[in-house]
């Protein structure tokens, strides 16, 4: 199974929503609710989305494969599926 985590917002409804298509698809997961994290944790989030150019949430990255905003076709292809 392929490693899935995930930077996302505890009032996001596209967060939301991505999380349910990996629970309802027993695919796990890891996620940090970027609103809710400690300050430290937030600099380093927004360090790796800067980074990465993404704007936006959910940032979801499954074994290396960024994909941001709520995009289950991208997901299911980036886990071989």
């Amino acid at each position: 199974m392929k490693n899935v985590s995930m930077y996302t917002l505890s009032t996001c409804p596209w967060c939301f929503k991505t999380k349910k298509f990996f629970t309802e698809r027993k695919i796990p997961f890891t996620y940090i609710d970027y609103d809710t994290a400690e300050e430290g944790m937030q600099k380093k989030i927004l360090e790796e989305v800067d980074a990465y150019g993404a704007t936006g949430f959910p940032y979801v990255n499954i074994d290396g494969v960024i994909i941001v905003g709520y995009q289950p076709q991208r997901y299911l292809s980036a886990l071989g599926i």
